[in-house]
């Protein structure tokens, strides 16, 4: 799961070992929603921020992702389950900076390198990245595991049938926020990921009973206000851009609250009773190579990889391999910070890389816009702000 993305975090958001979750959706922005996964793998609430995930997950995250999971609520504690080796890190002083910068530069790296694969090469076969993208995160994690530098899971067939509908889910979040990442600006699309945050609060409360106090829903109704003028504003609109992602909320918020459903069967699946975030990036990247190699097949995007030029270039292949290494990144960055700093500051940090993330893709993808635009835009990622401080209250109250 390549903790995703470009989103809100759901980014934190949300990426980016989600224990018996209340899940985050933080939506990563692709393969951003790997930065949101993080959230919602790592949160104790559902509610997070996706550009991952993407995140994540492939992370967790695009991930992918994101973004997402983008990470935006993470509502972890530091007491939370966590992988039971990681990379043993040198003894570095100042480590709660050097984490927090290299999170952000990785959380934002990979939504921007994303969109100028997409947007800047012209690549049309989505799916296609994802799946390169994938196999370079299950190459890297299986090395390290096989190599004893990190701890994961075996993969059986008992966890398997236990973790495909989620995977399922997981491919349909990356493979939307790789198509709506095409056509709308990294700064929009930052901004409309947060309604997926609001579709996770109402399920929360429609299946599960999860009250959330005013400040949360305040700060919600402002992420759905800021969505739609900057949708109205947007002088790019691209009307299928905008469905891609509209689909993308909806499958993201699905994923946290499914996750957080079979997270206590998948733990029940694996011989050590646990399921730690590295070994849910190896499962979820694993289950989606031959789901992903059917999509290539099934939308026709073969007779275009044959075609393209782009494919015989070394350069490109160099950048979507980055691609893939930055999506993995995510993962390990984002628990690096969360392991020197609090969940508090790892969440606030995750909410405010977004701001520079915006003005980013719109000064280096030379996006038209307004001064409409451009304070709907800034009121979204204020509010995101607001979101992640009112999460971090409503938890420590309860």
């Amino acid at each position: 799961c390549r903790i995703q993305q470009l989103g809100n975090h759901v980014d934190p958001g949300t990426p980016t070992g989600r224990k018996s979750p209340e899940i985050s959706t933080t939506s990563p922005l692709v393969n951003g929603e790997k930065s949101k996964l993080w959230d919602q793998i790592g949160g104790q609430g559902a509610l997070a921020s996706p550009m991952r995930r993407e995140i994540g997950n492939r992370s967790l995250m695009r991930s992918f992702s994101v973004d997402d999971v983008d990470l935006e609520d993470v509502e972890a504690s530091k007491d939370r389950d966590r992988p039971s080796h990681f990379l043993r890190l040198p003894n570095i002083q100042n480590q709660s900076l050097l984490s927090g910068l290299a999170y952000c530069i990785a959380s934002c790296s990979m939504i921007l390198v994303n969109k100028f694969v997409l947007s800047g090469y012209g690549f049309n076969a989505g799916i296609f990245l994802m799946l390169y993208q994938n196999i370079v995160s299950v190459t890297i994690v299986s090395t390290l595991s096989l190599s004893g530098v990190i701890s994961t899971e075996p993969l059986t067939w008992k966890l398997i049938k236990v973790w495909l509908p989620v995977n399922i889910i997981f491919v349909g979040m990356l493979i939307t926020s790789m198509f709506s990442l095409k056509y709308i600006n990294v700064a929009m699309l930052t901004i409309l990921k947060n309604v997926a945050n609001v579709l996770t609060a109402s399920g929360e409360t429609y299946f599960f009973k999860k009250q959330h106090d005013r400040q949360v829903w305040i700060s919600l109704m402002l992420m759905i206000i800021s969505a739609i003028a900057g949708g109205v504003t947007d002088l790019s609109f691209h009307a299928v851009g905008y469905t891609w992602q509209i689909l993308n909320c909806f499958l993201t918020a699905s994923y946290s609250l499914t996750l957080r459903h079979v997270m206590d069967s998948a733990k029940e699946s694996t011989r050590s009773g646990n399921l730690n975030e590295l070994s849910m990036v190896l499962l979820n990247n694993v289950l989606s190579l031959p789901l992903g190699v059917i999509l290539v097949l099934g939308f026709n995007e073969v007779e275009y990889l044959l075609e393209t030029p782009l494919l015989r270039m070394p350069t490109f292949w160099l950048v979507i391999t980055a691609s893939g290494v930055l999506g993995l990144a995510i993962s390990f960055t984002s628990m690096w910070f969360l392991r020197q700093t609090s969940a508090t500051t790892y969440s606030l940090v995750g909410s405010l890389n977004k701001i520079p993330l915006s003005i980013a893709g719109i000064l280096l993808f030379k996006v038209r816009t307004s001064m409409e635009n451009s304070i709907s835009i800034m009121f979204g990622l204020l509010a995101g702000v607001f979101f992640a401080r009112a999460k971090l209250r409503e938890n420590s109250q309860s």
